[in-house]
């Protein structure tokens, strides 16, 4: 069982992989099928014994024998025929299909290491059990006592991997992202601009938006660039961040945020967005900047700090995500209420990864919340546990695929990974608007547990055209496979993967373009933000 679990894992999966992080995958694949394997054993030797099945001792000797051969056999064979398995998801998502040979013949030996590690932390958990059950048969009945033995050595291994080790992890890694935080990316400086939390005229220090705000704010389109791109007079964008180290607490920091819109003048732009952020505040300029070349400058972009942790650690704790996203938005929206209605700038929402689980959050669990609380709404790659992306793929119309489903004949929202994926349906596109960006190949949008039990829908017929045909879906083995490529989700040409290039360029386009702005403006600025 371990071996063929080995072999199972070598199959094709969403992205390619490197040798190590096979090797990695293999491993862990491979002790889960040991696991199964003795299970099967355990339950079906006493039955085979008591039916007097049990072969003699040398035919048991040349079946194993046997057995091992075959198993060896097939990992040598399978580890071979995967390199043109992995070319194919190479060709995929547009890579070369070449692999090292020398590197991936590693995979094995990094598998057997891996799992001989496992194995034998399971079997030292293991006589940790049987030696608090002998102690306890002293006293009890032997059921009792394995009883007591399993439940005692559980509640320690558990207690010992959430309350020590766990921790003491999180807190070295947040050590380390606090020191990071606290950096300021070369060529980024502190503005002068009033637009601009950060500046000297700002109530959010330069110095507490954290290196991801100071980044926001470095990089915010400058109003010369724009005329210079649309021809016509601009104006400075505003932007306006607030970090961890901006206010004390989280309310203090979304009234900070609104403060500082007020004094930019934020509130009387044309278009105003509030960004959710990753795990260490970071904000794609790709989805930022199309917005101030659009509206000539007249916009503004808020955003607010929750986490100095990178977001494969912030998922661990969600609730700090929505509940930041859901701070921000409502001290925006409660202000933005109290304007005169003819006067009110658009107001949109956008988030990327767990910045869109943020303010999906933000905006609360109806479908309907997408339109009926703000005048637009984009989110790239959402994860397995946005709300709002779940109710409206759960309740796709009858005939969609998972990956570019149809919700309420796409009047509202709708989904897509290339450009042309916004005529689909082929209906009326009403307003307000919400985009969902996300990749055939992400694997940021399609892990979750459930995958090790159940199949996708995603990976029936017709598949997204960066799904490798061959790729098939085991119980365990895929969910470990879909975990492994989270890993290299951004390793891979843009257009596939976790990466998403100009697509929000596009995407904000089709919510919130202003009356002039044309097909061959949003490609055209396209370019310019990827050059």
């Amino acid at each position: 069982m371990a071996a063929a679990f080995y072999c199972l894992s070598l199959t094709p999966s969403l992205l390619p992989r490197a040798w190590w992080l096979q090797g990695i995958a293999a491993g862990v694949t491979a002790v889960l099928g040991y696991a199964v394997g003795a299970i099967l054993q355990a339950t079906t030797q006493g039955m085979v014994r008591r039916a007097g099945l049990l072969p003699s001792s040398g035919r048991r000797r040349w079946t194993q024998r046997v057995l091992a051969a075959l198993a060896v056999g097939a990992v040598v064979v399978m580890t071979a025929w995967s390199v043109r398995w992995q070319g194919d998801v190479r060709r995929a998502v547009s890579m070369t299909p070449e692999v090292v040979w020398w590197q991936w013949a590693l995979v094995p030996l990094v598998a057997a290491l891996l799992a001989l590690l496992l194995l034998g932390a399971a079997r030292t958990v293991r006589l940790a059990t049987r030696v608090v059950a002998n102690a306890a048969g002293v006293h009890v009945p032997r059921p009792a006592a394995y009883a007591i033995g399993i439940t005692l050595v559980a509640l320690v291994g558990i207690g010992f991997a959430q309350g020590f080790l766990l921790n003491r992890v999180l807190g070295i890694v947040e050590s380390a992202a606090s020191l990071t935080d606290q950096g300021t990316t070369e060529g980024i400086v502190q503005p002068d601009l009033s637009t601009l939390s950060g500046s000297p005229h700002s109530a959010a220090a330069w110095d507490t938006l954290g290196a991801k705000g100071r980044d926001f704010i470095g990089e915010a389109a400058r109003r010369a660039d724009i005329e210079a791109f649309t021809g016509r007079s601009a104006k400075d964008p505003v932007r306006v961040y607030v970090g961890l180290r901006s206010a004390d607490t989280l309310q203090e920091r979304a009234d900070l945020a609104v403060r500082e819109l007020e004094r930019t003048g934020g509130f009387a732009r044309k278009v105003l967005a509030v960004m959710g952020t990753t795990g260490t505040g970071w904000i794609n300029e790709q989805g930022s900047k199309p917005l101030e070349y659009m509206w000539g400058g007249d916009s503004a972009l808020v955003a607010m700090q929750y986490s100095y942790l990178p977001s494969w650690v912030s998922a661990l704790t969600e609730d700090e995500a929505a509940d930041a996203g859901a701070a921000l938005f409502d001290a925006v929206h409660d202000k933005w209420l109290t304007l005169p209605e003819e006067s009110r700038p658009q107001l949109l929402v956008y988030g990327e990864s767990l910045g869109s689980y943020a303010m999906e959050n933000a905006l609360g669990g109806s479908p309907a919340a997408l339109t009926s609380k703000v005048d637009g709404a984009l989110f790239v790659g959402p994860t397995y546990s946005n709300p709002l992306w779940n109710r409206v793929t759960d309740d796709r119309q009858p005939g969609s695929p998972q990956w570019r489903p149809v919700f309420d004949d796409g009047v509202s929202v709708r989904f897509a990974q290339v450009p042309a994926d916004y005529a689909v349906p082929d209906t009326r596109w009403g307003r307000p608007r919400a985009v969902y960006l996300q990749n055939g190949s992400d694997p940021v949008v399609w892990w979750s547990p459930g995958l090790g039990f159940h199949e996708p829908d995603w990976l029936h017929t017709p598949r997204a055209r960066d799904v490798s045909p061959a790729m098939r879906w085991y119980p365990l083995v895929t969910f470990w496979q879909v975990a492994c490529d989270l890993a290299g989700a951004a390793e891979v040409p843009e257009g596939y993967g976790h990466r998403y290039g100009a697509m929000p360029t596009s995407a904000w386009a089709e919510i919130t373009g202003p009356p002039d702005w044309t097909e061959a403006d949003s490609d055209r600025l396209a370019r310019r933000l990827t050059s």
